[in-house]
């Protein structure tokens, strides 16, 4: 979480700082010598809070403390923030409780997620060179063991390791982290890149770049070690320090603020409406504002083209063949076909409920067709994020990435090779591109497109598939398009 001093400056600059940061920061002269450095046990403060803005909008806060424990220390931190989407609150609260040796390396943890409703439980601990996890999500419990050859931290020391090492002008630190989040171990690097003054805080600060799973966050750091100011996702999410009282303000701030801002920082608009979207069974299009290596691949219907950074796209829609033909790749089918801890299709719950839906059917397209149907009849389309499957299967109620974890489990527990498509698609009553899940599953050797949020199978032509995966950590790339993408239609056939 952005942890990072005056609120109302930060909420008039948040909307148009990015890009523009080095205008309003300058060199603050030579830092001090020898550089800040200091010990857990002499650490200069015992706790802080700061409040977050997402694109303009005062959307939560976040909290860390630090304490000696038994011989160790515990970092404890709290994030609780508050989004409004299609006119409805989504609420996000994340507490962690690690404990630590001298150096901030981990030892034990316990994290709390909590979405909408949903929970996620971590629990961890270092030992024998490995670190095991148990993680709980809607009562369904995945262990798991991550060899280690060298000390792993936690992410909520982050803004605590280069105060422990020295803010040198210069200094890099790598390191790696387990991200409860992603379920993964990730490496960090951080970088003490100048000593600068703001208008955006008081005093002097030390400019530390930290960057991970791909994604760059910039830090204000004074010589005390106190987050000042922060920002990420080009200055669209940003963090700055303040009391407790100023930072929980937050929950009254965000029941007076309907403005939508997911929806405005992410739709897609392009230049002219797409009619009956829905049916729609060709569609050329250009899309710019994102890097090569996250430009939509080829791939079934889907053919695109990069060049001068545009990425041109053709798009058919794929009916489903009339029979099975060609067979599919071992491999392929065991990879496709394994549970994980969002689709946890060896579950009894999942493996029952999927029978049932099923019936006697035995071809692949009439049960894909089932399952489409049921999940269309029994689970409530909500703007409600999940953790997996489950979630959706107890609640009976998702938004498109919760239908795709759900059809992907039953899926799998049949027999049929899936996985979650992740990218754009075409929102008649809001005229642009959302951000969208649906599926793709191995009939022989075709994969075929399935929206169980649409109720298609065979999805209409405005599907613009940008990445595959369904874990968090798989999803991460997507953080560098969101908010940068245009779009222009070239032509459109088939309504």
């Amino acid at each position: 979480m952005i942890r990072a001093l005056r609120i109302p400056i930060v909420l008039l600059l948040a909307a148009w700082l990015s890009g523009c940061a080095s205008w309003y920061f300058e060199k603050a002269g030579a830092p001090p010598t020898p550089s800040p450095k200091y010990e857990l046990a002499q650490w200069p403060y015992k706790e802080y809070w700061t409040g977050i803005i997402f694109n303009g909008a005062k959307i939560g806060f976040s909290h860390l403390s630090l304490a000696p424990a038994d011989g160790q220390h515990e970092v404890r931190s709290e994030a609780s923030f508050v989004l409004h989407f299609l006119g409805l609150e989504k609420k996000f609260r994340f507490k962690s409780a690690d404990r630590v040796d001298s150096n901030l390396a981990l030892r034990r943890f316990e994290y709390d997620y909590h979405i909408d409703g949903n929970d996620l439980k971590l629990t961890g601990e270092v030992e024998n060179n490995a670190l095991r996890v148990h993680i709980v999500t809607a009562k369904n419990t995945t262990d798991q063991t991550l060899p280690l050859t060298e000390p792993v931290y936690s992410t909520s020391i982050l803004p605590l390791y280069p105060l422990l090492h020295g803010l040198e002008i210069g200094r890099e630190y790598r390191y790696t982290v387990y991200d409860g989040e992603t379920q993964v171990l990730a490496e960090v690097t951080q970088t003490v890149l100048a000593y600068e003054t703001s208008k955006l805080f008081s005093g002097p600060a030390y400019k530390i770049e930290t960057r991970m799973h791909g994604h760059k966050t910039t830090t204000w750091v004074s010589a005390d070690g106190l987050p000042q100011l922060e920002m990420a996702l080009n200055g669209v999410l940003i963090s700055a320090l303040e009391t407790e009282k100023q930072a929980k303000r937050y929950l009254a701030l965000a029941s007076l603020n309907k403005q939508d801002v997911l929806l405005d920082f992410s739709m897609v608009r392009p230049d002219r409406p797409i009619p009956n979207a829905r049916k729609l069974d060709y569609l050329k299009i250009e899309i710019e504002g994102i890097e090569q290596r996250l430009a939509p691949p080829t791939d079934g219907g889907q053919r695109c083209e990069w060049a001068n950074n545009v990425a041109a796209c053709e798009i058919r829609r794929v009916l489903p063949p009339p029979a099975i033909t060609g067979t599919s790749d071992t491999k392929l089918r065991d990879h496709y076909l394994r549970p994980t801890v969002t689709v946890p299709s060896f579950e009894p719950r999942i493996r029952m409920q999927a029978q049932q839906i099923a019936g006697g059917a035995k071809e692949p397209i009439e049960i894909i067709n089932q399952l489409v149907a049921w999940i269309q009849a029994n689970i409530q389309k909500s703007p409600v994020d999940v953790f997996s499957a489950l979630d959706v299967l107890e609640t009976r109620k998702a938004e498109c990435q919760g239908h795709a974890y759900l059809y992907t489990s039953f899926a799998r527990a049949l027999g049929i090779p899936t996985r979650v498509v992740n990218g754009l698609a075409y929102s008649e009553e809001l005229k642009g591109f959302l951000y969208h899940s649906w599926n793709e599953s191995l009939i022989g050797g075709t994969w075929l497109t399935v929206d169980p949020t649409f109720g298609q199978v065979g999805v209409d032509a405005t599907h613009i598939k940008l990445i595959e995966g369904e874990s968090s950590a798989e999803l991460m790339p997507l953080v560098d398009v969101v908010g940068k993408i245009k779009a222009r239609v070239i032509s459109l056939d088939g309504n």
